[in-house]
């Protein structure tokens, strides 16, 4: 009897342990990545072996209708992210699968969060938190879209429900899955971030390459610790677990022996918007090629360095987090746009294979292709220097009428302070009116984005109404606020159409019933009849224009419209006393 019950005892361990195995782990070739009810299912089981120190909680409503499911971990067993904030604990967030072709970070999260508990491993000082699949519509459209890439099986698909690539969608917020993480993101309060993918490009010798937010578009505080302490740390020790890293970007711009342009991640993208809460940023991107187990190995690994380092420097990091937050408060003028600077070089060792040319049998013309029994190590280019090229001093504050009602969702979901006028209020101060800007004849991500924008701004006096919203310029947000609300910066709300409505005319005139009054306004006012003259002196088309003529007169009178090319949101450039709410 003693004998049938210790046998008993032994086959219920090994289904119990058998049970914790993660979809990735159970199939044999290591070649499969769990569905989003796999995903759900596995942690849900997970949550009921560890209720103490392991929470799943749902944000919002993706656009597919599912929520938002995070995995929170918490050694101390608290779950409460102000009381989190109080005892001086780092939040470390994790993001995957938000191109779900791409799914490394989601097999490897469950392993990891599993070994984790089971082994009583949580770090003491750092909460983690792990977006377990955030593009849950992708996910359900599962197949064989990547058709570049070296297994799974079977994954899902780039765009979500809508067709949105997730992770250029941040700033703009179209789909109900960016609201649901901006929630997250302003619940949690991370100091680092991490968001696991998968690379394209050229073929090379490693399994991983690293997107980190770009060092002279970080925070210059976070930029120094990054730079000189936690970047090295992550590539020593990915080096010593069998996973040596190099910058991403090796032949995204041409053969990889061009060099490596470091990558500009703009607030569109997910570590982008994080560095605008003075967030450190990271994307892992596993290469294509390699067999799946060995990049979802090396995104665990990555992510245990990346935990353990957190936990080392906890306390450091939060200050650093601190000092950066203070230093955004009163800084004064803000970079809206970056180029890379070709004219300053580094130089990496690099490890690829020998690009050769053969014929194509598809087309008979010469076609490229890497031969991997030709390996080389050489030093190759990188260029990790960006430029500015547009900047923006902050006003004392900017007005927002309430009518724009998306920029201001937006603001109070970042936690932007806001006050409101208490009553409708005459302003003098700073608007700009759009004197050019550049539209492609395509959409990208639903948008026809605006770039170049020239301005022209002008002080008048602009009436606004009670409950126009006040933003102060004295926030740790500043960086978002800034660069959403300066129509020329790169990912500005300007730039994603949000104020379009404001570039075309809403009246017009009557050419025969006009003809009268331009002709009595010229007689009345001989300055608009110089300007006229002296216009048609420069521009012979206007002059042989009876209509262009008639065009200029309307557009220099009182009756044209003001708000025609005016963007609406003012600069108010000094400390007014305003009656608010």
């Amino acid at each position: 009897m003693k004998i049938v019950l210790s046998a008993l005892f032994v086959c219920l361990i090994t289904l119990s342990a058998k049970a914790q195995l993660t979809p990735f782990e159970l199939n044999k070739d290591k070649n499969y990545t769990a569905s989003y009810a796999q995903v759900i299912d596995y942690y849900q089981k997970l949550n009921k072996l560890y209720p103490q120190q392991m929470k799943m909680i749902n944000y919002g409503t993706t656009d597919i209708g599912k929520p938002l499911t995070l995995i929170v971990l918490s050694q101390d067993r608290i779950f409460d992210p102000a009381l989190i904030k109080k005892q001086n604990k780092r939040v470390l967030l994790i993001n995957n699968g938000i191109h779900p072709g791409e799914p490394e970070g989601i097999d490897a999260s469950m392993m990891i969060v599993r070994n984790m508990l089971k082994k009583d491993q949580l770090p003491k000082d750092v909460v983690i938190c792990i977006i377990a699949l955030y593009n849950i519509d992708g996910s359900l459209n599962r197949g064989l879209s990547r058709v570049s890439q070296n297994g799974p099986v079977a994954y899902g698909f780039r765009g979500n429900y809508r067709n949105l690539d997730l992770n250029r969608d941040f700033i703009k917020a179209d789909s109900r899955n960016a609201l649901a993480f901006t929630q997250i993101l302003n619940t949690w309060k991370p100091e680092i971030f991490l968001d696991n993918h998968t690379s394209d490009g050229a073929d090379y010798q490693y399994v991983m390459t690293l997107i980190e937010t770009q060092k002279d578009k970080q925070n210059p505080i976070l930029a120094d610790y990054t730079t000189k302490t936690l970047t090295p740390y992550l590539y020593n020790h990915m080096k010593k677990s069998g996973y040596e890293m190099i910058p991403y970007g090796a032949g995204e711009e041409g053969l990889p022996d061009s060099g490596i342009v470091s990558f500009l991640e703009t607030p569109r993208f997910a570590t982008g918007f994080a560095a605008q809460h003075n967030i450190i940023s990271y994307i892992t991107e596993t290469h294509m090629l390699k067999a799946f187990d060995k990049r979802v190995y090396a995104t665990y690994d990555f992510m245990q360095h990346l935990i353990d380092i957190n936990q080392r420097d906890a306390k450091l990091i939060g200050e650093l987090k601190q000092k950066a937050d203070e230093q955004v408060s009163q800084q004064k003028t803000f970079a809206l746009n970056w180029v890379a600077d070709m004219q300053k070089i580094d130089t990496i060792t690099f490890k690829g294979y020998s690009a050769e040319y053969k014929t194509s049998e598809v087309s008979g013309l010469k076609r490229l292709y890497y031969d991997r029994d030709k390996p080389y190590t050489k030093t190759i280019n990188y260029y990790n220097t960006y430029k500015v090229t547009a900047t923006a001093d902050k006003p004392v504050a900017y007005v927002i009428p309430q009518a724009w009602g998306k920029v201001i969702d937006l603001f109070k979901l970042n936690g932007v302070k806001m006050q409101r006028l208490a009553h409708d209020t005459t302003l003098n101060l700073q608007m700009y009116y759009i004197a050019d800007y550049k539209t492609p004849q395509k959409p990208y991500e639903g948008h026809y984005l605006h770039s170049n924008v020239k301005l022209n701004p002008l002080d008048m006096p602009v009436k606004f109404y009670g409950g126009d919203y006040v933003v102060y310029t004295n926030q740790p947000i500043n960086r978002y606020i800034v660069e959403t609300l300066e129509p020329q910066g790169v990912d500005s709300f300007f730039a994603w159409n949000f104020f379009d409505s404001v570039l075309s005319e809403k009246e017009y005139f009557s050419d025969y019933v006009f003809e009268d009054i331009a002709a009595n306004l010229l007689k009345k006012d001989p300055e608009l009849k110089k300007k006229l003259d002296d216009a048609k002196t420069k521009d012979p088309k206007l002059a042989d224009s009876a209509q262009a003529q008639l065009f200029f007169v309307y557009r220099n009178s009182p009756y044209f419209e003001k708000t025609y090319m005016r963007y609406p949101v003012g600069r108010l450039l000094t400390n007014t006393k305003l009656d608010l709410n």
